[in-house]
């Protein structure tokens, strides 16, 4: 049975030493709690790190270690003290940390720490595949693995790989500063599928991709080498049910089962009506603002005197790398400033700041959570952020309202959260002020809505969804890879069209015989392109047939007075000549049941956009989507829907800023190969640029000469860079 094997700079488990013992735990994080089906249920194997060094461990724990992490279906990979200290605590978290997370004030470029993170790499690679069987599917994670999938697949070729960056992925203009660029994007390339948490970085990586690797890069899919790697964004989300339920015990429970903190807690809310609690939990990072909240916090005191005495910011801050300098730094200022601002504004009764620095235990968590009516969440930079989402998993009377960073991933998810700019402390004091005199009704009306939204895209959901697109990618070695129409292939081409009695030539329009336009009806056929169709039309012994996903209203404008074959809609409409348009076969609807949540999926997936259920089709709007992200899911959901069994065809129509879907029992391929039964023809030649051309190249003769624009996978035969290269060939077949 084939296994997944899941990669991480840790293990999914808590290893500790104890004097000759070792005292081993599953980890709680979230990445262990996301990972857990897939690695349960997909025979898998964990390969990491234990947390021991191979200083720690003499033979008899090294024996108790290697048989406790195969009871737990794990590998470890040996590391000494000095691949801690120059890999991790050194390149990962002293040059990619900062990097990634824009704090180039604080990146170093050591070049012996670059070369123990490329050995550390390869330690883990070879781990892996050691591991490695035929079949095998490989899911590496995270920045201190980023040389990973490359040094599999060198050695592995065949096997499908996938990688997740959990942190964010710098612009070009950042990532450009970075000494061994080159090396970094050829290691994530290894894979065949590579994620993100939001559009942003996704569109970032893609950026550097193009401009650094000089690759050819088609909305989200990668030409490398003899490869196409995708790459695609997947919020990760919570446990969601996990904290919503314990939210629902800690508000359910008698006064005798609270805790000391849940007490203490509640006797600062019971001080009054306008008592409120707004909470802050962070690691101690720079990354996530800390001394700007704690400052903002300050200035909304001074802003809005009428709630001092009344609020109180609870600050939880999780000890993280405290032998780092700029942590060791960030811990003292942030000290300091608390302790200003407590002796400022202190009263006998009241203090405006409680400050933990430590780590607290789930059930406390929750205490906090379950008692904050305002989450304040400003990390300058951040991956995804996922205190928000817990805090919203734990408002189970759908109060509360959460003040969040638009430089944190998560707030691409929750527009309902009051957005704000973490370095503006105008906006921050007058947000907070917002929250506190929010009507309840619109708390629960906002957060009505965040919660619908991130119940369903859980972190179960998360890796469900990333490795349903990694198991597509394992459908590529069915999809032939077509050859270049090079001047010898062309040769041969034209001779057999020279010396055929009867030829066929199907031309696809949009992004085959004219580029796309932001305009639709800016691609309307040029003077070139009508005098170059003509000369085809006149050719003997020749059917030339425009094929198109067009509708048939735009065709009619354009060629109504040609006597061109037009076939339109993907094979909905048909005109023959100069005679009358025809409907090849009449709409059906019920194919919606199993389409709408398909398109939900995209929704959820794409924020700004919703469906429109009529009576004969689904419309999907993206006109509030960010339009890059937009017009990269309508290809995805186009791709999604034209793959389908041809027991649910469909129609996909495009219209301004939506795409509606229609049902029909034809496509180009049903259309074409009915053409074919009209003559013996023994010359066939298609040509089309994306997905709904694939049913045509499917279902013409195995000798046909099957052509794709761009270099994609396809099942054509062969391909042409660009429609210059289209004109330029087709002008061949009149010149001959």
């Amino acid at each position: 049975m084939n296994k997944t094997i899941i990669v991480s700079n840790r293990l999914p488990l808590q290893i500790k030493r104890h004097d000759n013992q070792l005292d081993i735990k599953p980890s709680v994080g979230g990445l262990a709690t996301g990972m857990k089906s897939v690695h349960e249920d997909g025979n898998g194997i964990w390969i990491g790190w234990s947390g021991l060094t191979e200083e720690e461990l003499d033979d008899n724990l090294r024996a108790q270690a290697k048989k406790a992490l195969k009871e737990n279906k794990c590998a470890a990979v040996s590391l000494t003290q000095q691949d801690i200290d120059d890999f991790y605590l050194g390149f990962s978290n002293k040059t990619l940390w900062p990097l990634f997370h824009y704090f180039m004030e604080y990146t170093v470029f050591e070049t012996e720490q670059w070369e123990s993170y490329k050995t550390v790499n390869q330690k883990f690679a070879d781990v892996v595949i050691d591991h490695i069987e035929d079949g095998d599917t490989v899911w590496v994670h995270d920045y201190q693995l980023l040389l990973v999938p490359k040094m599999i697949k060198d050695k592995k070729p065949n096997t499908t790989i996938g990688f997740f960056l959990h942190i964010p992925y710098p612009s070009y203009e950042i990532f450009r500063t970075f000494p061994w660029r080159e090396e970094l994007l050829h290691g994530m390339l290894g894979s065949d599928l590579i994620g993100f948490h939001t559009y942003d970085y996704e569109r970032h990586f893609l950026s550097s991709v193009k401009r650094i690797l000089r690759l050819d890069v088609q909305f989200n899919e990668i030409s490398y080498l003899d490869r196409v790697v995708k790459v695609d964004s997947f919020p990760m989300g919570i446990d969601y049910k996990k904290f919503h339920e314990a939210a629902l015990k800690n508000v359910n429970q008698d006064h005798g089962e609270k805790s000391d903190l849940q007490k203490r807690l509640d006797e600062h809310i019971e001080a009054g009506s306008d008592a409120k609690l707004i909470l802050s939990i962070d690691r101690m990072d720079y990354t996530k603002g800390i001394p700007n909240r704690i400052r903002a916090y300050e200035y909304f005191l001074n802003k809005y005197p009428e709630f001092k005495e009344k609020v109180r910011l609870v600050m939880l801050a999780v000890p993280s790398r405290s032998d780092v300098p700029q942590y060791q730094k960030l811990k003292r200022e942030t000290d300091e400033l608390v302790g200003r601002i407590n002796g400022q504004f202190a009263t006998v009764s009241w203090t405006p700041i409680w400050y933990f620095y430590r780590s607290m235990p789930f059930e406390n968590l929750i205490d906090l959570y379950t008692s904050s009516q305002i989450a304040l969440i400003t990390p300058v930079r951040d991956g995804m952020n996922l205190v928000a989402k817990e805090y919203v998993a734990t408002r189970v009377n759908q109060d509360g309202v959460i003040i969040l960073s638009e430089m944190a991933g998560a707030a691409n998810e929750m527009d309902e959260a009051l957005l704000i700019n973490p370095n503006n402390f105008e906006e921050i004091a007058d947000s907070l002020k917002q929250a506190l005199e929010m009507p309840l009704d619109e708390q629960k009306k906002r957060m009505k809505f965040l919660q619908k939204r991130l119940s369903r895209y859980s972190v179960e959901k998360w890796s469900e969804e990333f490795m349903k697109s990694l198991n597509a990618t394992k459908n590529l070695d069915k999809v032939i890879v077509a050859k270049k129409m090079d001047n010898s292939q062309q040769h041969k081409m034209l001779e057999a069209f020279k010396n055929a009695k009867r030829k066929l030539l199907f031309l696809d329009y949009d992004g085959t015989l004219v580029g796309f336009k932001n305009n639709p009806q800016d691609a309307r056929p040029d003077d070139a392109l009508i005098n170059l169709l003509d000369r085809l039309n006149e050719l003997g012994n020749t059917d030339f047939v425009l094929v198109s996903g067009r509708d048939k209203e735009t065709f009619q404008e354009w060629f109504g007075n040609k006597s061109y074959n037009l076939i339109t809609d993907h094979g909905v409409w048909l005109k023959d000549k100069n005679e009358d348009w025809h409907m090849l076969e009449r709409l059906k609807i019920d194919w919606m049941e199993n389409i709408l949540p398909i398109m939900e999926a995209f929704v959820d997936r794409t924020p700004g956009t919703f469906i429109e259920k009529k009576k004969y089709s689904l419309a999907w709007h993206y006109r509030k989507a960010d339009p890059e992200l937009a017009q990269k899911r309508s290809m995805e959901l186009n791709t999604v829907l034209t793959s389908l069994t041809s027991n649910n065809e469909l129609t996909v129509l495009k219209g301004n800023k939506v795409m509606e879907i229609k049902s029909s029992s034809v496509n180009k391929g049903r259309a074409t190969s009915r053409w074919i039964t009209k003559d013996d023809f023994d010359f066939i030649f298609a040509i089309g640029d994306d997905w709904t051309d694939e049913y045509m190249f499917e279902e013409l003769p195995k000798n046909s000469y099957t052509t794709k624009v761009g270099f994609k996978k396809t099942k054509a035969k062969y391909y042409v860079k660009d429609t210059d290269n289209v004109r330029e060939l087709l002008s061949k077949f009149v010149t001959i």
